[in-house]
């Protein structure tokens, strides 16, 4: 009898092992993934950092191996951002663009997404302490998974300029999906796609179409420039801008396999300006979308109040610059370029000061 107490005992063990050692990361391999180009990332669990590859048209799950907690509330306050990382990389500011960053939600370290003006890709990581560190991808444990009909590699817009660029415009990580947008290959080429994580080679893909509201027409062929997900009303949805800047929601329910979705379009925020990134911060029960622009200060908008839109903006804005829709409040934040959420009250914001110095810094919700 207690020789089988004893050989159940260390089969239960036995068993109890293999099921902790079994995470989100058990299918990775090791090796070089050949990263072509970074243009969107985005973190999830674990550790695990997706990187957006419009080169290579995949999506690629990298391990970081960063997942000790962090003890402390780091308060970024880095000057001359561009010029050290620059530094690091041993060229000048001139040489270098910064396309991503992303907040370890573990560790709080900040990853930078840079890509040389040779063309090739580099990913830092920014330590609590201020140091930068070269990521190390041609021997890094990953998983990676190519994306359908993404936009061809010599496809041009009407003015001669490669939209391959655009097989990936923004990236996101929620609930066991890794959601992409961008341009595909289709008639409709804006399009959104949710691919299950750890990747199993299934994917679903939807084009997308919307009215923009300064361009007066329905659109089609114009890729989402930045998004976010949330919840209105307790449903799912996708909360999206799109260049010269309509704010615009799906419903997640409707993005199915194949299907043709229509969005609505809640907002025109104001023509001559590109979306550069957005984040969602709650406060008091309320939750707000923060969103960067090119051209504009920093935008605040209530989602209570896009939950509260109804029906969609159908007509042209016709004043150069002007508004309609949902209201926003512009924060005196300008020329910021990143956001990034680092906790429930701070976020971190990558702005060019009046004096030419990009600063990455943080800020708080005082100013919800």
């Amino acid at each position: 009898m207690r020789k089988k107490l004893l050989t159940l005992f260390v089969g239960l063990c036995f068993a109890s092992a293999l099921f902790a050692e079994k995470t989100l990361k058990s299918g990775f391999v090791k090796g070089n993934p050949e990263i072509k180009s970074i243009n969107a990332l985005s973190f999830g669990p674990e550790g695990i950092l997706f990187v957006g590859d419009s080169k290579n048209a995949m999506v690629y799950a990298l391990d970081t191996q960063d997942e000790a907690v962090s003890s402390d509330k780091p308060d970024y306050n880095i000057e001359r951002f561009d010029e050290k990382i620059a530094a690091l990389m041993g060229t000048t500011v001139e040489n270098i663009t910064i396309n991503d960053i992303a907040i370890n939600p573990i560790s709080k370290n900040i990853y930078v997404a840079i890509t040389h003006s040779s063309g090739k890709p580099a990913l830092l990581k920014l330590t609590n302490n201020d140091n930068f560190e070269p990521v190390d991808m041609t021997n890094i444990s990953y998983s990676g998974q190519a994306l359908d009909k993404a936009v061809a590699a010599d496809a041009k817009d009407g003015r001669g300029r490669s939209l391959r660029m655009w097989a990936i415009s923004d990236l996101n990580y929620s609930d066991g999906q890794v959601m992409l947008t961008g341009l595909s290959n289709q008639e409709f080429g804006s399009t959104f796609r949710s691919i299950p994580f750890p990747f199993n080679k299934n994917e679903q893909m939807s084009s997308l179409e919307i009215y923009h509201a300064a361009h007066g027409r329905y659109e089609t062929d114009s890729p989402v420039k930045s998004f976010t997900t949330t919840k209105l009303d307790g449903k799912d949805y996708i909360v999206a801008s799109y260049t010269c800047t309509p704010l615009v929601v799906f419903p997640t329910s409707d993005l199915k396999p194949g299907q043709h979705v229509k969005g609505r379009t809640v907002a025109e925020l104001g023509n001559w300006n590109t979306p550069l990134d957005m984040i969602i911060m709650e406060k008091d029960n309320e939750s707000y979308l923060l969103m960067a622009n090119s051209a504009r200060a920093v935008m605040k908008i209530k989602l209570s109040n896009v939950a509260d839109f109804n029906g969609s903006l159908t007509e042209p804005v016709e004043e150069r610059s002007g508004t309609a829709g949902v209201d926003f409040i512009a924060l005196p934040f300008v020329n910021v370029q990143q956001l990034e959420k680092l906790d429930d009250q701070r976020f971190v914001m990558l702005q060019r000061k009046a004096d030419g110095n990009l600063t990455l810094w943080t800020s708080n919700d005082r100013w919800l």
